[in-house]
C-alpha cells in the first residue's frame, strides 16, 4: 500500500514504480557518503528498503531511503534534494513525511549518519547518540572505488 503526500506542486510517494533509479544513482555516485556507487547496488538497496521519492510532477527531484524491520529499528540514509529545488523547505517536508509513515512509528531505535545536516534532522527529533561508546561499526568508505579497481 502506497503512502503519499502532496504540497505546492510537489509530491512524496513510497510507490516503488515511480522511482527514477538513474536520478537517484546520478546523485548518490557523486555524494560524499557513497562515491562511485554502482547503479546495480543502488537498485538492490532500493529493492530492500522503504523508499520515499520526491517529485515535481513526474520528475524525481529528491529521495530518502529507510532500512527497517518496520517494528523496532530503522536507519535513514541517502537523503537528498536536487540543488535546483533546494531552498523551498522540501528537505524538511521530506523528513517530516518520512517520520509520519505508519511503519516507522514507535521505533525503539531510529538512526542516521550525517556530516553536514544535523540541523535538518534535529527539526524532526533526531539527537546525537546518547552513548556512542556502545556503538561499533565496520566502515569502508572507499568500498565502491575498490570494487571498481578490482574488476
Amino acid at each position: 500500500m502506497g503512502f503519499e503526500r502532496s504540497r505546492g506542486g510537489y509530491r512524496i510517494s513510497t510507490d516503488p514504480a515511480l522511482l527514477d533509479i538513474d536520478v537517484i544513482h546520478g546523485f548518490l555516485r557523486d555524494s560524499y557518503w557513497s562515491p562511485g556507487i554502482p547503479r546495480s547496488i543502488v537498485a538492490r538497496a532500493i529493492e530492500h528498503s522503504l523508499n520515499f521519492g520526491l517529485y515535481e510532477e513526474r520528475r524525481q527531484v529528491g529521495f530518502a531511503r529507510v532500512c527497517t524491520d518496520r517494528s523496532t529499528f530503522a536507519y535513514l540514509m541517502d537523503v537528498f534534494v536536487l540543488p535546483e529545488h533546494r531552498g523551498r523547505g522540501l528537505s524538511v517536508w521530506l523528513m517530516e513525511t518520512v517520520m509520519q509513515h505508519p511503519d516507522l512509528q514507535n521505533m525503539r531505535i531510529f538512526r542516521l549518519a550525517t556530516r553536514d545536516a544535523h540541523g535538518l534532522y534535529e527539526k524532526v527529533g533526531f539527537t546525537r547518540i546518547a552513548n556512542p561508546d556502545v556503538m561499533m561499526e565496520i566502515n569502508r568508505p572507499n568500498v565502491y572505488r575498490e570494487m571498481e579497481r578490482s574488476t
